[in-house]
């Protein structure tokens, strides 16, 4: 017999999202207690529905702030709030729009929310979402990832007045090795007023590197201010139980709020974060039964995929690989196709050898490229002039990529984790998507377990013959030649 974990009550009961995402959009105006200013906002973005996750999660957040900055209604303090969700489902804006809202308006400028991403172009991404929101708000928003100088960044923080600092920035989008060093090394920078703390891609920022970073933004977060005397009335106590001394001051609450497409379900991870009574929102299947009741599909399907994804697998050996993926680009005329490999290294020599062997716009995204390089690749990948973007998971990850037909996984995914990130940059926002995956003859049960044991059944297999590839092989053997001699 499987020894059934024990979940808490919160992960054991989570409060389910509907994952059709085309059939159960909500028109913005149906959200309850949006402000007339952002649904205009949102309007003018072509926003007129919201996603299930997003319906769901924005008024529960709206809610949580709805006694402004101090202690939740009635004087309870909010509960802290986890969605998993898949990959294209929304979850930007769903923390975007509510904390735009509750920041509205604020008189004094403090850092009142604080989003950590673990990539820099997943932070680019998000500041740019929340300039959208903020535009004509009078709310700063800075960014921090360490692409300009520490010091350029210091004066994106904090302006030095004869009074002491002020701060120049309400919302903070940073990676976390840039924030540690600002919390650390930024005379003024201060998160004393923090309200809310955002962590997207929750469970790759739990992982061991990161969690410093979170105790150190939670430490600085609750730290007395040597200077405010006067403040003594509204300095945060670490939250413990209620007393009648800690509840006679009103305190602004630091609520925590974790977005991922793979939230981890191991408490003891979960624990390290500290969270307050969370709740947790998460998406799973919804069939409907004949008799139009709706019927939960396997719930302990832990992971969800996008629902218009298609995935296949391609058993091989490790000669064919290259020839398998010239096959697919030139023969069965693949369009915007996303590759996957598990390495820079490998990720750089497959783009070589595509160039060698001509006929394919092939371009690489790795971090060995410029952030601007970057863009620009990302930019003519979605206006298909590049056709075949080769690519590490490290760069991969949580990217919106307009318009990926095909993803690849030209290195089989050692971990579930992997899998679902890398299939879900295609089938996007309710869009159809193909995902193929290279598999080993050696991989292959392996890799079929791993899908079975995360509850993914619905995977082909689709063998390609031997003869399809010969007429490939004696470019392809030219091509490998003037590689060799290039590297030499």
């Amino acid at each position: 017999a499987q020894v059934q974990p024990f979940l808490p009550h919160w992960l054991a009961e989570p409060r389910r999202v509907q994952k059709r995402i085309r059939d159960n959009l909500c028109p913005i105006t149906d959200v309850p207690g949006i402000h007339p200013r952002l649904l205009k906002k949102l309007q003018m973005n072509g926003i007129d529905s919201f996603f299930p996750v997003q319906a769901e999660v924005i008024p529960a957040i709206l809610q949580s702030a709805s006694g402004g900055y101090l202690v939740g209604r009635g004087g309870y303090r909010p509960k802290d709030i986890c969605v998993s969700a898949p990959t294209g489902s929304g979850k930007t804006l769903s923390f975007v729009i509510p904390i735009v809202q509750v920041l509205l308006d604020r008189v004094v400028c403090h850092v009142r929310a604080l989003v950590v991403l673990p990539t820099k172009e997943l932070a680019e991404q998000v500041s740019k979402v929340f300039n959208v929101y903020t535009d004509g708000t009078g709310l700063k928003v800075a960014l921090i990832t360490g692409q300009k100088s520490f010091a350029k960044e210091q004066e994106m923080l904090v302006q030095k007045k004869v009074t002491g600092y002020c701060s120049l920035a309400d919302i903070v989008v940073a990676t976390p090795g840039r924030l540690t060093d600002h919390i650390n090394q930024t005379p003024g920078f201060s998160l004393t007023q923090l309200r809310f703390l955002i962590v997207d891609e929750a469970d790759r920022m739990i992982d061991d590197m990161h969690q410093n970073c979170l105790n150190q933004i939670v430490k600085a977060a609750f730290q007395v201010e040597s200077d405010s005397g006067s403040n003594m009335l509204f300095q945060r106590t670490k939250p413990g139980p209620i007393t009648a001394a800690s509840s006679c001051s009103p305190q602004i609450p630091l609520q925590k709020l974790l977005f991922s497409a793979t939230l981890t379900q191991d408490p003891e991870k979960l624990q390290q974060l500290d969270l307050f009574q969370p709740r947790l929102f998460t998406s799973v299947y919804s069939e409907k039964n004949g008799d139009g009741r709706e019927a939960e599909q396997d719930t302990n399907s832990k992971y969800t995929l996008p629902e218009g994804l298609s995935q296949c697998y391609v058993p091989c050996d490790l000669n064919s690989k290259p020839l398998l993926l010239l096959y697919f680009m030139l023969k069965m005329k693949f369009t915007r196709v996303l590759c996957f490999t598990n390495s820079r290294e490998a990720s750089h020599r497959l783009f070589l050898l595509v160039q060698a062997f001509g006929g394919v716009t092939v371009a690489e995204f790795s971090s060995r490229l410029a952030p601007n390089e970057r863009r620009r690749t990302m930019k003519e990948f979605e206006q298909g002039k590049i056709q075949l973007l080769i690519s590490t998971d490290a760069t991969a990850r949580g990217i919106d990529v307009k318009g990926v037909n095909y993803v690849i996984n030209y290195d089989a995914p050692q971990f579930i984790r992997t899998y679902i990130h890398r299939v879900g940059r295609t089938a996007r926002a309710g869009e159809a998507g193909v995902a193929f995956s290279l598999v080993l003859r050696i991989q292959e049960r392996r890799f079929l377990r791993m899908l079975r044991d995360a509850g993914i059944q619905d995977i082909k297999k689709h063998p390609v013959k031997g003869n399809s590839l010969k007429p490939l092989v004696q470019q392809y053997e030219g091509a490998l030649c003037k590689l060799e001699k290039a590297v030499k």
